[in-house]
Formats: structure tokens, C-alpha cells, sequence
């Protein structure tokens, strides 16, 4: 016991900004934050946590996640985007919760497979991408998901626990992840076709996936950085799809990358026919401003720190979407928006 507490002691850091691991770059200082680089030194901090009486709380690169001004010193914060991990299956790609969604592009660029196009430029991680059923235009994450692994937090004694496509309950950004104290670890992604590779070919595969990651949750340079990928594929021989180029001129054009934020802040209300930033428009609130934060003057379902913004403001600012969309369209908008 002596030695876990001692291992315990060792993976976390202290006081540490969480603005740094938020894709809105907000967030106060942490008593307690782990970045542990696999499924063991996990355990080990659930463990830890739960003897110490801290309350855990995951998170993979901050894209979907707000942070407190003030975060609660009984909280110890934990982000996968350290743990990364490649293996390849007959049939399936076993992929880490902590990968970069955009990793899953790249691979299917490197090996003609265009089933994962759509998590290009998809900012999480795919824990998160699995927890809530990341979409993009037509494409979500349970189209391409075998099994899910999870650790259940209340009792990480039990160890890895599959989680089969069907068992999953998903909806749209919504699934069983969201209901259970689970902690999705990793998954199996079915592969339309297996990878005419030798064991070195894949391990060459894996070994340039993990030195094209980027850990960093600062959208501008994600964007340039990944954009720049395709470029340097396209020198290189691969072939660059269609939708991938489509993808840079869609969340491009939308300004996705230019200033802090998480994306879309709101669920689409598919009983209404519109989409949330168009009934932000229709309410002419696109471009209010409070204090450093404003909803984005080119998309209205984007809420934007333009500098110095507080979660505070983020969160007034959802509010006052939240009671204007109820006054104009009598329903309350649901934030996928994870506010800690």
C-alpha cells in the first residue's frame, strides 16, 4: 500500500493552470492534476483518489470542457491525452482514449482507408469522441465503434470492461458513457479492409502517427499544424481525399480555429428544422459581448474567449442563449458543452 501511495504521489502534478489543457484556454489553478500515459497509472490515480478523498474528474484535450475559475481543491483532474496507443487487428484498429481524433484521419490517409475522414480537425480525443458520439456532417463515432473499453471509477478493481456497439445506447452526442461512472480507456474501430502491412510496416505506421501528434490545446496552432499535414502527405505520394479537403473549407470557413473556444456550444434541436446557430441568428445574437467573451459574428452556435474571458462569462453567456431561444422557440438548449 505503501509503494501504490508513493507511485500515487509521483503521477500527479500540483497547482497546475488548467487553462493550458482547454481549448477555450480558461480555467484556474488546480490542486491536483495526472496525465497518466496508460491504463495502469490510471488505476493507480483512481485508486489513489478514492483513498485520498478526492473527486476525479476526465477529460482528454479540453476541446468540449470548461473549466471553473476557481476549481475545487478536493478535485484531482485527469487527462488522457498522454496515453496513446496504436494496435492493429484482424478487422479492427484498437485505438487509446487519449489519441487525437485527427489521428484517425491521418491513418486512413496513410492507408487508403476513408472511413475515419470525418474526425479530421475534430479537436478531442477519441475517449471523448466515444463518450459522446462525436458526429460531423453525416458521420459519427458509432458508425466506425466495435467495443469500447472502460474503467468504472466507483470500482476500478474490476478492471477493463468491453462495452459491445450494441450495449453503447447511442444517440445523437448521446450514449450509456454519459449515464455510467465509466471511464472509456480505448476501443476497437472496425476497418473496412485490413492493411496490407508487415509487423514493421505497422509498427513504422504507429511509430510516425504518434510523432505527428501535436499536444497542444491552442486551436490555431492544432489547425496550421494539422492543415499542414495534408500538405506534407500530398508531397509525399498519399493521396488526399476530397472530403478531407472539404472539412478544412467547412470549420475554416466558419472560423472554428481562430480564437478560443470548444466549437458548438449547443445540441441541435432536430424537432425545430433548424440548427442552432441559425435560431441564434434569427434572435439577432450573434457578435453579444460580455466581459472577454462574445458569440462568434460568423457563427451564432459559437461561443468565443476573445481575450481575458472568465468561465463566468462563457457561462452567462450560455444562459442568455438558453433564455432567449426558450422565449422566441419554447425549448431550452442543450449544451453539449461539459461546464465543470
Amino acid at each position: 500500500m505503501t509503494s501504490q501511495n508513493q507511485r500515487f504521489e509521483q503521477l500527479f502534478q500540483s497547482n497546475v493552470k488548467l487553462s493550458a489543457y482547454s481549448t477555450y484556454e480558461i480555467g484556474g489553478e488546480a490542486r491536483h492534476l495526472a496525465l497518466p500515459r496508460t491504463i495502469e497509472e490510471l488505476s493507480t490515480m483512481l485508486h489513489g483518489a478514492r483513498t485520498k478523498g478526492l473527486n476525479p474528474f476526465l477529460f482528454g484535450s479540453g476541446s468540449n470542457t470548461l473549466f471553473p475559475d476557481h476549481p475545487d481543491e478536493e478535485m484531482l483532474f485527469f487527462s488522457l491525452k498522454e496515453h496513446i496507443e496504436f494496435k492493429l487487428l484482424p478487422g479492427r484498429l484498437f485505438v487509446s482514449a487519449g489519441t487525437p481524433m485527427t489521428l484517425l484521419a491521418l491513418f486512413g490517409l496513410y492507408t487508403g482507408i476513408d472511413a475515419f475522414d470525418f474526425t479530421f480537425l475534430l479537436p478531442g480525443t477519441l475517449g471523448a469522441g466515444v463518450y459522446m458520439n462525436a458526429k460531423y456532417f453525416s458521420h459519427q463515432i458509432s458508425d466506425v465503434l466495435e467495443t469500447a473499453y472502460v474503467i468504472d471509477k466507483e470500482r476500478p478493481e474490476k478492471g477493463i470492461i468491453p462495452v459491445p456497439l450494441g450495449s453503447c445506447e447511442y444517440g445523437y452526442k448521446n450514449s450509456i458513457f454519459m449515464r455510467m461512472p465509466w471511464i472509456v480507456v480505448g476501443a476497437d474501430l472496425k476497418l473496412p479492409v485490413d492493411p496490407k502491412l508487415t509487423p514493421q510496416e505497422t509498427d513504422e505506421l504507429f511509430a510516425k502517427l504518434k510523432a505527428k501528434n501535436l499536444s497542444t490545446s491552442v486551436l490555431p496552432d492544432y489547425y496550421r499544424h494539422y492543415t499542414n499535414e495534408l500538405n506534407v502527405a500530398a508531397k509525399q505520394g498519399f493521396q488526399v481525399r476530397q472530403e478531407l479537403l472539404d472539412v478544412i473549407a467547412d470549420r475554416g470557413g466558419k472560423l472554428h480555429f481562430d480564437f478560443p473556444s470548444c466549437g458548438s456550444v449547443f445540441k441541435n434541436n432536430y424537432t425545430i428544422g433548424e440548427p442552432m446557430g441559425k435560431l441564434v441568428d434569427r434572435i439577432g445574437l450573434r457578435g453579444t459581448i460580455i466581459g472577454g467573451a462574445m458569440i462568434s459574428d460568423h457563427h451564432g452556435n459559437i461561443i468565443q474567449n476573445r481575450g481575458g474571458a472568465k468561465a463566468s462569462d462563457i457561462v452567462d453567456l450560455v444562459h442568455l442563449v438558453q433564455e432567449k431561444v426558450e422565449a422566441e422557440f419554447g425549448f431550452v438548449p442543450e449544451p453539449e458543452l461539459v461546464i465543470v
